[in-house]
């Protein structure tokens, strides 16, 4: 069983460049099969989730070839042919449920495992279904797939409202909505930047989608689609976990490939806490910074704090003075690193959907279990920070959304390496 194992302590410095975002990657892939012709990907991140979505997709038929060292995929969705996509690879991403929206837009039908990923509560695909049956397909069960086929002649627009902020909902119904004939309009719709990158795509391969990064979307539906090349923006949320890391344990890091607005409310948090920064056009230098105060945080939807770097920033908490809370308002299992981090010595507790900590800590290194993505990112800062070893299990979790973060830790003088271990 393949482990990260991190020896910690130590001060780290240099410069880190941010890979593209995961969270946009996972959907522009699935979305590339609109075109029907070769759409290219440039900043395409090496994660596992990205080696599964090049996997179903040449099962479908797409003639796929991958830079996995210049971040390149070349992405031919001619041969793609509509077919129950196989549960066992479906169950190991959350993403998957993007293929339904691409299936339907292009075909009008398909049959798609139920999704998987990170155990993080309840993420009702409700939204989903509501959107792709306001646009006319019906929902049925088929063992342990969703199939969705239209009911008439084609798909057709309709005004959508989604109950809840959903990133996932959103650009699912965008997908579908694209080869509806009329317009589509999504109100309440996600802002985050994800689904800015997935609309810019969408409109360089022949869709009408304007609002997206506001409330509400409009798309006019054609058929008129094409080839198209489309660069991957940058990981915010990869950006996020290692400023948090610099600003932990750095003697001055530079984080390059960021796009600061992305992170306002990410930076003003630091801020708060007192990291000194430099913030310029396309990079934020984190200084050496001692004497943090600790702050509260309330994951909101963007353009609010990240749910997902809600746990990343965790161990930077640990290490200031005072007492404060973190409240997930999106994902309410996000707890989980909890007890994991008390195995290492902090002082935190999970009370429902809150956690209350109190630092300063002296983190010591302990055998700890990643139960999901960001909770895997928060131990290895965790690690990076506590005194002797700290050995990772469950490093799957990580590598679905961190490219190569092995290499990128060991170039800012991190002692850390991936062991096999029973």
């Amino acid at each position: 069983m393949q482990k990260i194992k991190i020896n910690g302590g130590k001060r780290l410095s240099g410069k880190v460049t941010v890979s593209g975002a995961k969270n946009s990657v996972v959907a522009l892939i699935p979305a590339t099969i609109l075109a029907n012709d070769i759409v290219t990907l440039e900043g395409v991140p090496d994660i596992s989730d990205v080696a599964s979505l090049v996997e179903i997709m040449e099962i479908m038929g797409a003639v796929i070839e991958r830079d996995v060292d210049g971040g390149k995929l070349v992405i031919d969705t001619r041969p793609v042919v509509s077919k129950p996509l196989p549960y066992g690879k479906i169950n190991s991403l959350r993403a998957s449920y993007y293929f339904n929206g691409a299936l339907l837009a292009r075909f009008g039908q398909a049959t798609v495992g139920l999704p998987g990923g990170c155990d993080l509560g309840p993420r009702p695909i409700d939204l989903h279904i509501k959107a792709f049956e306001a646009l006319g397909a019906e929902m049925s069960y088929q063992e342990e797939a969703m199939h969705l086929e239209k009911t008439g002649d084609q798909l057709n627009g309709a005004s959508i409202y989604m109950d809840v902020v959903s990133v996932g909902a959103t650009i699912n119904t965008m997908l579908a909505a694209a080869a509806a004939d009329g317009v589509t309009i999504i109100e309440n719709a996600a802002r985050e930047p994800e689904i800015i990158d997935v609309a810019t795509l969408l409109n360089n391969m022949g869709a009408k989608v304007r609002g997206a990064g506001t409330d509400i979307i409009r798309i006019t539906g054609t058929q008129d689609f094409h080839g198209a090349s489309h660069t991957v923006i940058p990981d915010r949320i990869e950006a996020g976990t290692y400023l948090a890391l610099a600003a932990a344990m750095g003697d001055g890091i530079v984080v390059d490939n960021v796009i600061y607005e992305h992170l306002e409310a990410f930076v003003a948090k630091l801020e708060e806490m007192g990291v000194r920064m430099t913030i310029r056009e396309d990079s934020i230098e984190v200084h050496k910074s001692d004497n943090l105060k600790s702050v509260n945080i309330k994951a909101v939807p963007y353009p609010g704090f990240a749910t997902d770097l809600q746990q990343p920033i965790t161990p930077l908490l640990l290490l200031a003075e005072g007492k404060g809370w973190i409240m997930d308002t999106i994902y309410e299992k996000r707890v989980n690193h909890v007890p994991e981090l008390a195995r290492m010595g902090a002082e935190i507790t999970a009370v429902g959907d809150r956690i209350h900590y109190g630092a300063p800590n002296k983190l010591t290194g302990n055998q700890v279990h990643a139960t999901d993505l960001r909770a895997g990112a928060c131990l290895v800062v965790a690690g990076a920070i506590a005194s002797g070893s700290t050995v990772i299990s469950n490093i799957e979790f990580i590598l679905r959304g961190y490219d190569n973060i092995i290499e990128k830790m060991t170039a800012l003088g991190a002692d850390i390496q991936i062991i096999e271990e029973d």
